[in-house]
């Protein structure tokens, strides 16, 4: 077990040393005397060199997209070409400061136009913000601009937000939240939205549908064009939840679906890292008649010259201080120009396949929901092992650790029993896909004849099975 940095500590032990000050002292004033510590704060004594070690050991105990396969479903891109993050370092783009004035950051600004055209373009949109901070983030946007737009329409019915029973958990969160009803549309035998179950839910009380394309299965909702004409004539708007685009972009467009607005995770899908809280982006893109609803500024262009535009008649308002994240702009903006039409093309074409291909290989040793073709995911299931041999998913995600594999996503949707939602991505290769079935197959085998062994995994991780609950409801935060 590693030792904590604290237990690491040996009086008198300096990493750091410090030059003589050469600025005077100043006595603090009466009113701040009573902010002073009574004692130096408990700080480590550390050797620069046991440091060093202590970090770098750290590194090695966390698994991590360089580290090898990292198939967790519904979170698509997972590995980021490193090029973008050397672009996001260069001084003309770090080195910037949201104040400045607009004649001193033309090539941010360009940057930001030209990216807005480029995710317009590949979705079919007609206008994008880049403000909202993630992709909750931009949900939260999306949803307020279909509130604002019946707002001011006079059209205060418009209370219930439908969701479908496979949605992201941030769906429902995010419209109950903003005062939105929650209303839940059944999935069909295949897996898809059961229409005539929508059919039933419409009403002059609908602001809209907030729906996947693919969905969390997997999956390509066959009947969008049919879904799309049901919410319109009821009154209601489309929402396009992005986390899934790289399953359909460059072949697919939202706006040609029939969806009215759009997020999208710039931080999973265009290149740039996500998870452990950022910073991530999700910019909103509409269609036209939505356009004077965005938050202000946008990005727009006069005389030649790149400017803020706050001609926004109707605004939601700003949803984020200045315009977003700008850092993780330029590493979509990056991977955008590196890979062209063609190359978003292929790298969906990618994903897509190799989803196939992992679901083809595993079909015959796990229950697949719906084992047809599908997207850049899909959800296989351990309820026959549960059945058979009293193994879990949880016990098969727990196993994979020992093969050197992270888990995949476990117990989602919640439509699925006993649920391994696995996406493999497009970067990853044959002879690594191949490995990572290899493993699925052999704990398969395991669960049959060696319950407990999948049951007691992992056996070589730095930490077993800790108590989730527990961690989850009174964690430890702090070193005492």
């Amino acid at each position: 077990m590693s030792k904590l940095i604290f237990e690491r500590s040996v009086p008198g032990s300096s990493a750091f040393s410090l030059p003589e000050g050469d600025v005077p002292s100043v006595e603090l004033q009466d009113s701040l005397q009573g902010f002073l510590r009574e004692s130096d704060p408990p700080l480590p004594e550390v050797s620069e060199v046991e440091v060093v070690r202590h970090f770098t050991e750290l590194s090695t105990k966390a698994f991590g997209v360089d580290s090898g396969m990292y198939p967790l479903g519904s979170c698509t891109m997972k590995y980021n070409p490193k090029i973008n993050e050397w672009a996001a370092r260069l001084p003309g783009i770090a080195g910037l400061h949201p104040d400045q004035p607009e004649e001193t950051v033309q090539g941010a600004l360009e940057l930001m136009y030209e990216l807005e055209q480029m995710l317009c373009e590949i979705t079919g949109m007609n206008r994008y913000t880049l403000q909202p901070a993630s992709g909750a983030h931009g949900e939260m946007t999306g949803a307020s601009l279909i509130k604002a737009y019946h707002e001011q329409r006079q059209d205060f019915r418009r209370k219930k937000m439908v969701v479908p029973d496979s949605s992201h958990g941030t769906n429902p969160a995010t419209a109950h939240m903003l005062g939105f009803e929650l209303v839940e549309v059944r999935s069909n035998e295949r897996g898809l939205v059961d229409v005539d179950d929508l059919c039933s839910l419409m009403s002059d009380e609908i602001a809209g549908l907030m729906l996947t394309n693919p969905n969390t299965l997997g999956l390509f909702e066959e009947e969008i064009l049919e879904i799309s004409k049901v919410v319109h004539e009821a009154g209601g708007l489309l929402y396009y939840d992005g986390a899934n685009l790289n399953a359909v972009m460059g072949v697919a467009r939202p706006g040609d679906m029939g969806f009215d607005i759009v997020h999208l995770n710039l931080h999973k899908t265009f290149g740039t890292p996500h998870g452990g809280g950022g910073p991530g982006a999700g910019p909103v893109g509409v269609k036209e008649f939505l356009v004077d609803l965005l938050p202000i500024p946008l990005v727009g262009k006069k005389d030649g010259q790149y400017c803020l535009d706050y001609d926004v008649p109707h605004s939601i308002g700003k949803v984020q201080s200045f315009y977003g994240n700008f850092g993780v702009m330029a590493k979509a903006y990056a991977y955008i120009k590196a890979l062209g039409g063609k190359g978003i093309r292929e790298a969906c074409r990618h994903a897509v396949l190799n989803a196939n291909y992992l679901r083809h290989n595993l079909s015959d040793f796990y229950e697949i929901t719906y084992d047809r073709l599908c997207k850049h995911e899909f959800v296989a299931s351990a309820v026959r092992q549960k059945k058979e041999c009293g193994v879990t998913a949880l016990d098969v995600a727990k196993r994979l650790i020992d093969y050197g594999y992270h888990p995949p996503t476990i117990y989602f949707p919640l439509i699925v029993d006993e649920g391994l939602m696995i996406e493999p991505t497009e970067t990853e290769t044959k002879e690594r896909l191949d490995g990572f079935i290899e493993a699925m197959q052999e704990i398969a085998k395991e669960a049959k004849e060696n319950p407990e062994l999948v049951k007691e995994a992992p056996t070589n991780a730095p930490i077993r099975r800790v108590d989730e609950v527990t961690a989850a409801r009174r964690p430890i935060l702090k070193w005492k």
